[in-house]
This record gives structure tokens, C-alpha cells and sequence, in this order.
């Protein structure tokens, strides 16, 4: 009798959470989620620490054409730069996804909630993305990239002023498992305090 490979399903949600890696872009491919999958993606995005209940982040969603047009003016604005070699691969490592979820910070500064808790909210937001959309059967990477930082860039996304791009999760399906890699050994970095 053939043994199967235990699907997501079989595993405890620790054991999916252990299992999570990050695509190559170019591996993340169509199909991609739903719009019911969607939906829950970013429920579960925004399921995160947010002190003051500040909601300190916004997701922009990019999918389809408005997905091409987008990746198509970014390469246009890589031509204008110096280092217009670099950014344009950089940026044709967003075309294969079928969906791109840009996270912003939209931290307001002055609250009595400090500006850095509101940024690592959005951070965990972008965490919550790769989480989800690995617990829902398809992979996720983190990028950000020139196009976070660049002003004509994040123009595109409508950002009001102040907001940072916080991260670029491309989402789809994995079409070829990422490379194993050496990962941080917790007795290398984990101490307990003792006083």
C-alpha cells in the first residue's frame, strides 16, 4: 500500500506555521486565490496586534489588468533611473503572481500609541499575509524593493502623505518548492533572562 504525503489539512495549525517558506517569485503562478479566498486572506491579515486600535495600515490589492498596468508603468519609471538594469529585474519579479497585496503604514505620529508599534503592526499584518495565504494551500513572498521606496512608484499605489510602503506580498500558487536554507538555530539567538 502507497503512502501520501499528509496534505495542510492533516497537520495542526504549529505544524503549518513550522512548514511555511517563501516561493521564489517566479514560482508563484496562477491560479491564484479566490475572491471568497481573498476575502479571508485578509481577514486573517488584519488579525494582529494593534494598540490603540489605531488600525495603523492599508492593504492596496492588485490582480489581473490593473496587475499588468501597474507592473507596466513600474517598468516605464525603472527606464528613467540610473540604475534602470538592476530595478527592471527587480520589478518583473512582481509579474507572475496573480495577486500582489501591497501593505502601507499608515502609522500616525504624535499618538499616545508610539509611531514603532504602530510601524510593527504593519509589519505583522504583512507576516499574517504569508501565514494565511500558506494555510490556505498557497505560497507567499515578502518583497519590497526600489518600488517601495521610490516616490513616482508608491504614487501609483494612491498613498495619502506619510504612509510607507511596508511590504509587497506577492500570492499564488507554488509552482516549484523553494530551496531549503539554513535557518537560525534558536540556541544561536534565544536566551533566557535571568536576574
Amino acid at each position: 500500500m502507497a503512502s501520501t504525503a499528509p496534505t495542510l489539512s492533516d497537520l495542526s495549525a504549529a505544524d503549518i506555521l513550522a512548514l511555511r517558506r517563501s516561493p521564489m517569485p517566479d514560482a508563484l503562478v496562477t491560479p491564484g486565490p479566490s475572491r471568497a479566498e481573498i476575502d479571508r486572506l485578509v481577514e486573517i491579515a488584519l488579525r494582529v496586534p494593534d494598540h490603540g486600535r489605531l488600525n495603523p495600515w492599508r492593504l492596496v490589492l492588485i490582480a489581473g489588468d490593473a496587475k499588468d498596468r501597474w507592473v507596466e508603468r513600474l517598468l516605464a519609471l525603472a527606464e528613467t533611473r540610473e540604475d534602470a538594469a538592476k530595478v527592471r529585474v527587480s520589478t518583473r519579479k512582481l509579474a507572475s503572481a496573480p495577486l500582489v497585496v501591497v501593505v502601507v503604514s499608515a502609522a500616525a505620529p504624535g499618538h499616545k500609541v508610539p509611531e514603532w508599534e504602530q510601524i510593527l503592526s504593519a509589519g505583522a499584518v504583512c507576516m499574517n499575509l504569508l501565514n494565511g495565504a500558506h494555510a490556505l494551500g498557497y505560497g507567499a513572498n515578502w518583497l519590497t524593493g526600489w518600488h517601495a521606496y521610490d516616490a513616482q512608484a508608491t504614487a501609483l499605489l494612491g498613498l495619502d502623505e506619510g504612509q510607507k510602503v511596508a511590504g509587497v506580498v506577492l500570492v499564488g500558487s507554488v509552482a516549484e518548492t523553494a530551496p531549503p536554507r539554513p535557518r537560525a538555530k534558536p540556541e544561536d539567538i534565544a536566551r533566557w533572562l535571568t536576574l
